[in-house]
This record gives C-alpha cells, structure tokens and sequence, in this order.
C-alpha cells in the first residue's frame, strides 16, 4: 500500500467563509499515483470542518444563516462557558461541531468516486488566521 499526505494552508479575510477544495484534492489524489484506495480530507483546527455537498451559493448563504441560528456568534462571556476563559470563539467550535472534521471520498481509476453534484469545502467558523487542512490518500 502506497500513501501521499499534502496540506492546503488558509487564511480568510471574513470570520466565516465556504471554500471549494475539490481542485486540490483532485491534484493530490492525481500527484499521488495510487488508482484505488481512498483519500481523507479533514479540518486540522477545532473551529474549522470539511464537508461534502453542492457548490450553491444559495445553499451555501442558508448554511451559514442556519448556523448562526445554532450557534450565534456572541464573543462575550454571558452566553459561552468557553468565552471565560479569555476566549472569543466559542460559537464556531460549535459550528464545526454540525458541519464535521472530515470526510473520506472513496478513488476508483485514479479519480475521486463522488456522486453527482459533491463537492468537497473547507468550513471556516473563526477566520483571519492561518489553519490547515490534512489530504491523506491511501491505497495502490
């Protein structure tokens, strides 16, 4: 069994951003050679996730809406335990908690196997500092 690890570095402008990473996932799956296996994508920070759906900019301002619904940003230390500890995020810990920290696409013939209209994005809940994300993929 073969593997190839690559990380992607973000930094965004705006606390909460949506960013499609299939591009460079697909690279590193191409980069990596292995033509059956699988690939493991996930958040290396707790306030950021990695998840599956469809590129809708629609869908995607409902997601964000929805999860200010959950989980509003509030940095002050009435609403969150967590925010008493001098710190301001405890909403997007919670955001990452919904949408997840990884997701795994199965390879098949050297290409990601998704499904029609999967995409795979980077969640940000606590931007404008850098953070990564783990590529794995894994097989022959």
């Amino acid at each position: 069994m073969k593997s190839k690890t690559k990380y992607l570095s973000f930094t965004t402008a705006e606390r909460v951003a949506l960013i499609n990473i299939t591009d460079q996932v697909e690279e590193a799956v191409r980069d990596s050679g292995i033509k059956e296996g699988l690939c493991l994508v996930n958040a290396m920070h707790i306030t950021a996730s990695v998840f599956i759906n469809d590129d809708e900019q629609g869908l995607h301002s409902d997601y964000k809406s929805w999860l200010e619904g959950i989980a509003p940003f509030d940095a002050s230390p009435q609403r969150y335990a967590h925010n008493r500890t001098g710190e301001d995020n405890a909403d997007a810990h919670m955001k990452r908690q919904i949408m997840g920290r990884e997701v795994v696409v199965a390879i098949t013939d050297g290409r990601l196997d998704c499904g029609p209209w999967e995409q795979i994005f980077y969640g940000e809940f606590d931007g404008r500092r850098a953070k990564r994300v783990l590529i794995k993929v894994i097989g022959e």
